[in-house]
């Protein structure tokens, strides 16, 4: 008996030997991951084969969101309203003299609520929709078609979030634009003139702009060279030429900034201007308002990456490297041109440097934020002095200054600090799924092309738009209304009882 089972026992292990040398070297092999078809991971051959059993027997599978990108948007979405309300409404109200506080609280309070609803009306589906290379449709009115189900693509292949986070996101900046440019006039406008400019602007400048830059079919149209330039031919105008703006440094602040410049210069200056106090009413409350836009551009800016990734990780840095340059950057160069360093250059200098970061923010590296941030830093300080002392426009609380030029630079400022030789991270290229040969002076051009138009739509746009409201319904209030102040005169109440 004990034979006959060292018999067996020899058998199965010479059998057992025999199969292991016929089996390859490795038994791994690479399937793409459901999450993220990109990512190859490494299984077993018995693992693909339950896999490729599956498969077989199951259906395909249904692309879906995932679920720590759509949270992270959600966040960032929340994070982007924090910035309005209250985060610019302060920054703006705490520069303006105290009885005209409560103006300019309403006036961001009111144009962020009534963007939002032009936005669900159309302002999406003409932004964001297939059409020209400067309009979308009209096939999302009202939303329409968007369920729960329905997807947004992001900047990955196969990687997708609810499309109804993107058109809350991108609600966000739909309002915070419109609301940047009261800052260029402030203090003497009436309510009822800014929110019809408010209407007009937003439809004919902000969303073609959005559209112009932001609009493309997804990376899963980019399959081969044939695909990518079908899918090309469909994107936005300055798309198509190349124009990076990650964030929103030509169709938000450029766009805002010559809207403010238009406006201050066809409004007129205060009554007082260079003649009595001006001064901030609560330089506390524009320290608040700045430090919670800082937080708030968090949302701004990384969550314009739409996936919650090391690339979002890079974007959060960066954005916070900027802001703390700019800050130094501001306040050392007041210091030394004024002799004293001002809070209120503190706050206006952590701006700059987030305005200026916000085109790059994807495409930068850490070093190349400080640069870009530093420098503008002393830019938009000399913006706001010797620029506006020379020309002697009275741009209230410095839009254009630091929206208007914060943004062209920082455009510019893209094709250099994007350059994989100075530490950027140079621009994908879906086909072949790999960094793009990077060419700064060309894609200077392509900067120059969103700089360019962006200043010249813009400018165009707001000058027919403040025309049409001044023959319509006036834009200025009567002298006396604006001397007692727009809190009490305007809506009938002040900021302060003392």
């Amino acid at each position: 008996m004990k034979s006959l089972i060292s018999t067996f026992m020899l058998f199965s292990l010479l059998s057992f030997v025999g199969v292991a040398a016929a089996e390859p070297a490795s038994s791994a092999v690479e399937i793409k991951t459901l999450a993220n078809p990109s990512t190859p991971v490494t299984v077993s051959m018995e693992a693909s084969a339950v896999v490729a059993t599956s498969a077989e027997a199951a259906p395909a599978v249904v692309p879906s969101a995932n679920k720590g990108d759509t949270a992270w948007m959600i966040v960032a979405t929340i994070l982007v309203i924090l910035m309005v309300i209250p985060g610019l409404a302060l920054f703006y109200g705490g520069m303006v003299r105290a009885k005209n506080m409560l103006s300019v609280l309403m006036q961001v309070f009111v144009i962020f609520s009534l963007t939002a609803v032009l936005w669900a009306i159309f302002g999406y589906s003409v932004a964001f929709t297939e059409g020209s290379a400067f309009f979308g449709g009209f096939d999302k009115l009202f939303l329409k078609g968007i369920t729960p189900e329905s997807l947004a693509a992001t900047f990955s292949k196969g990687v997708y979030v609810p499309e109804y986070i993107y058109v809350a996101f991108q609600l966000t900046f739909s309002a915070i634009t419109p609301a940047l440019i009261v800052g260029a006039f402030a203090e003497r406008v009436k309510f009822s003139a800014v929110l019809l400019f408010t209407v007009i602007w937003f439809t004919f400048s902000y969303l073609p702009l959005a559209h112009m830059v932001w609009y493309w079919a997804g990376p899963d149209a980019y399959t081969d060279a044939a695909a990518a330039e079908k899918a090309g031919a469909t994107a936005g105008f300055l798309f198509q030429k190349g124009a990076l703006d990650f964030a929103g440094g030509t169709v938000v602040h450029i766009n805002a900034g010559i809207a403010g410049l238009v406006g201050c210069l066809m409004i007129g200056k205060r009554i007082g201007f260079k003649k009595e106090s001006l001064a901030p009413h609560s330089v506390t409350m524009t320290m608040v308002g700045a430090s919670l836009l800082w937080v708030g551009w968090f949302g701004f800016n990384v969550g314009s990456n739409l996936e919650a990734n090391g690339l979002a990780a890079l974007v959060f840095v960066n954005t916070l490297l900027a802001a703390a340059a700019a800050t130094l950057g501001w306040v050392f160069a007041e210091w030394l041109l004024r002799g004293k360093p001002s809070m209120l250059g503190g706050a206006s200098g952590a701006v700059a440097g987030l305005v200026a970061i916000t085109p790059a923010c994807g495409w930068a590296g850490p070093a190349g934020s400080i640069l870009l941030g530093l420098v503008a830093g002393v830019v938009c300080f000399w913006s706001v002095t010797s620029l506006k002392s020379k020309l002697g426009y009275d741009d209230s609380l410095d839009a254009f200054g630091v929206h208007g030029i914060g943004g062209i630079l920082g455009a510019l400022g893209t094709a250099v600090v994007a350059s994989p030789a100075l530490g950027g991270t140079g621009v994908w290229d879906y086909v072949s799924n790999s960094v793009a040969e990077y060419s700064m002076i060309g894609q200077l051009i392509s900067q120059s092309w969103g700089v360019i138009v962006a200043i010249i739509w813009s400018g165009i746009v707001s000058y027919l738009a403040y025309k049409f409201v001044d023959i319509v319904i006036g834009l200025r209030v009567p002298e006396e209304v604006e001397r007692e102040g727009l809190d009490v005169s305007s809506h009938g109440e002040t900021a302060y009882h003392l």
